[in-house]
């Protein structure tokens, strides 16, 4: 049987979102009755789509009768988890020709890494690009040729915003393909340790990039349980990736033959066949509240807290950040991978991997099995194993029913801990939430004075002029994303994780994001209203003293309320955050922007 909370919470969303779902419903069954897009199309109009194509594929988009996917691609051959997509269209292609369909590349979209931002202004395009992204698909999707679309997409913002944007087109079937994670490199552990005694000055840079380029090696997503591995886990919990796709390395036998199948899969559910699977119909509020208990069961990024907000109000379902912490209290945390844990999702994988926890949680009752998927037959396809058979194509085989690895994956019965990794922080400070899967207990609540600053350098710079060496709770103003654009703030986890370790009480407090590798420092984030937009942050001085509280779910300042609203808002010159490396050209988005507590989106 359902659990009784995530039944009432998946309730609560389904009654609070009926006028907007039911809208955004019925504009994708007026698209989907228009029927086969191509034959809507002039002659002319439609001998633009098959130019450039061969003889077959030309005869079989002008014979509208055969399915054509539109590849909507996030390549790049700069960024590991982008430079296995070089190959896939073509996989996709030869696959689609030998069911009778075709496929084109649609368009490519932007792909940044945050992992090469952090630190520098270019991380204050990092939010934004994923509403770019939307866009960018929207305009590939927009010549309205396809009967089904595959999005290749991984990292950070690509995979949210590929999502909005195909529920924007909810008519058509959409399915993603994943790149896999890159072989393990170095410790994540070994890489934390070695980045602390660099910010303690104990190691030169020298030392550092080494250990950084042992760590990012090879194609494929960074091994940790950041934001882009987050993304996968996701895809497959709400039933868009095929069953196992998540974390199958890239460039090898089976990551082709998954790429392969993605293309039959899509053709299969166009509306030309028998099982037509509009991606409207999958991305219902169950479906949201399964992708929710598996961020909040594999102790995911914080960032999905924006991300799924946005994703969902794109199908016309209002998520909240009150939802997520209900279904927190219910939830187990069945695995620890790093920064949750010393394993990294190779490991993880290995151990079990994501079928494993799908099917202890529906055990449970903790998620929807009666979801519609691209696999289709409900969620406990994603309880099986993909496999190759002697032909080198996919079958799928029973997943492991035990765990291989305790110390890395548990069953929901013996988790790590009894609720799930994220928490609601609501007070006079406003509204943020903190990952708590990797802050030990006797971090969970802090109490200090706070050190205030208005960017990252300046908080840097005082760590090492010695004057936080004592109980502090740093706050971080003025990184909403009306400010700059909510950059992470990542590039601060080494200096406060010395401070930490030295024997202080610390903790973050910030309208800003942390990367999805943030880890064991208390970190209040998203709170908003942000300081830009009158919140009271902005109200804050140093020496006031913040109680962060991750047990109760607090954020206070003890002042008196009179006290606080009488005193006048900080208000720094920001003109900085807006110009170069391309800053200046976002201005309309920083503008229209959307509160964290909303998606902090542009487009939805």
């Amino acid at each position: 049987m359902l659990n009784s909370t995530v039944a009432q919470v998946t309730e609560r969303i389904r009654e609070r979102s009926q006028e907007t779902r039911s809208a955004y419903l019925e504009r994708s069954r007026r698209a989907a009755e228009e029927g086969p897009v191509r034959a809507g199309l002039s002659c002319s109009n439609l001998a633009h789509v098959t130019a450039a194509c061969g003889v077959h594929d030309k005869n079989a988009l002008a014979s509208g009768n055969a399915g054509n996917i539109g590849i909507v691609t996030a390549y790049n051959d700069m960024l590991s988890a982008h430079q296995p997509f070089e190959r896939f269209p073509e996989l996709i292609r030869a696959a689609a020709r030998e069911a009778g369909g075709t496929a084109q590349v649609a368009g490519g979209v932007p792909a940044m890494c945050d992992g090469v931002t952090q630190g520098q202004p270019g991380m204050e395009l990092s939010l934004f690009s994923r509403d770019t992204i939307a866009l960018s698909t929207g305009v590939a999707l927009s010549h309205n040729a396809f009967d089904a679309a595959i999005f290749l997409g991984v990292c950070d913002k690509i995979v949210p915003g590929l999502v909005i944007a195909a529920a924007s087109f909810g008519h058509i079937p959409a399915v993603f393909a994943p790149a896999g994670p890159m072989p393990s490199g170095l410790p994540n552990d070994e890489k934390s340790k070695i980045r602390q005694r660099y910010a303690a000055g104990e190691i030169g840079r020298e030392e550092l990039l080494r250990a950084e380029m042992r760590s990012y090696h090879a194609p494929g997503t960074c091994t940790f349980y950041g934001t882009a591995n987050t993304n996968q886990m996701l895809m497959e919990f709400m039933g868009l990736h095929l069953p196992g796709a998540s974390f199958v390395n890239p460039n090898t036998p089976l990551r082709d033959a998954l790429t392969r199948e993605a293309a039959r899969r899509a053709l299969a559910i166009t509306a030309l066949g028998n099982a037509y699977t509009p991606i409207s119909e999958v991305l219902d509020e169950r479906a949201f509240v399964n992708g929710v208990v598996g961020l909040l069961a594999t102790g995911g990024s914080a960032n999905l807290t924006l991300h799924l907000l946005a994703m969902a109000r794109a199908a016309g379902v209002q998520l909240t950040w009150q939802d997520m912490s209900d279904l927190s209290e219910v939830t187990p945390l069945m695995s620890r991978v790093y920064p949750n844990g010393l394993a990294d999702v190779n490991q993880f994988h290995a151990a079990g991997g994501l079928g494993f926890m799908i099917g202890q949680l529906l055990d449970r009752g903790l998620l929807h099995a009666d979801v519609r998927t691209i696999a289709g037959d409900g969620l406990h396809r994603y309880t099986q194993e993909p496999k190759l058979d002697d032909h080198g194509e996919v079958v799928w085989a029973d997943g492991q029913a035990e765990s291989l690895d305790h110390s890395i994956l548990r069953p929901a019965n013996e988790p790590f801990q009894t609720t799930g990794g994220l928490q609601l922080l609501r007070g006079n400070l406003g509204t943020g939430v903190i990952k708590t899967s990797a802050v030990k207990a006797e971090h969970h609540t802090v109490t200090a004075p706070v050190r205030i600053f208005h960017d990252q350098e300046e908080m840097i710079a005082a760590f090492k002029a010695g004057e936080l060496a004592r109980d502090v709770i740093v706050v971080v103003r003025f990184q909403g994303p009306r400010a700059n654009g909510m950059p992470e703030l990542h590039s601060l986890t080494p200096s406060l994780g010395v401070l930490q370790d030295k024997g202080h009480q610390v903790a973050l407090v910030t309208d800003g994001r942390m990367s999805g590798a943030s880890g064991k420092v208390p970190a209040a984030v998203h709170v908003c209203p942000e300081a830009a937009d009158g919140g009271p942050l902005a109200r804050l001085r140093d020496g006031d003293v913040v109680c962060l509280d991750a047990i109760t779910g607090s954020l206070n300042v003890k002042l008196d309320a009179n006290e606080l609203a009488a005193r006048e808002p900080a208000r720094p010159d920001l003109s900085d955050y807006h110009h170069g490396l391309g800053r200046d050209l976002f201005a309309a988005f920083r503008g229209h922007v959307g509160r964290a507590e909303d998606g902090a989106s542009v487009v939805v």
